[in-house]
């Protein structure tokens, strides 16, 4: 497992002291409205915590806690996944990321989201994928600037969804 530090941020590995601030951010309706809809119970919370420590675990890759450089505060979570989605690209790392409200619009997510990508690249990763809402225009502008390209449209758990590529220069 790694830890990977920015200019201003913290990304590492879920801790069991986390969950307070994961299961805040999952509760809120705000940043729940583009990913399923609906906010997460504190018991929803809990498994995706343990769901990341396993990925970690099996898969060499997973999300990432992210916090702020100075004074620690809880901004979010990027990473990769392989959730065997069953949408044709399952055995491809998945990538995402979700902020608190407060981090979003500060261009914390990209910093964020460029270190992760910076940390597979140096492992050779030939491509990653991620899915956006249609509707989440800052996502999908966050995920074209970091070199995602739609490859396709499809619907997830009755969702449109897009469907993005990123492949390794």
């Amino acid at each position: 497992m790694s830890t990977i530090e920015t200019e201003r941020l913290v990304l590492r590995p879920h801790r069991a002291e986390d969950f307070d601030d994961l299961a805040a951010m999952w509760a809120d309706p705000e940043v729940t409205r583009f990913i399923g809809g609906r906010p997460s119970t504190a018991e929803e919370s809990w498994a995706r915590l343990l769901r990341y420590g396993g990925l970690w675990g099996l898969l060499g890759f997973g999300y990432w806690a992210v916090r702020e450089r100075a004074g620690g505060r809880f901004v979010g979570e990027v990473g990769f996944a392989d959730f065997r989605r069953g949408l044709g690209f399952d055995g491809v790392p998945e990538g995402g990321w979700i902020l608190m409200p407060w981090a979003q619009g500060r261009g914390l997510a990209g910093e964020a989201v460029r270190a992760a990508l910076g940390w597979a690249d140096a492992r050779g990763w030939d491509r990653s994928v991620c899915i956006i809402d249609p509707e989440n225009a800052p996502s999908l502008r966050l995920a074209g600037a970091c070199g995602y390209q739609e490859i396709r449209r499809l619907t997830y758990k009755d969702h449109p969804v897009v469907l993005l590529e990123r492949t390794r220069a």
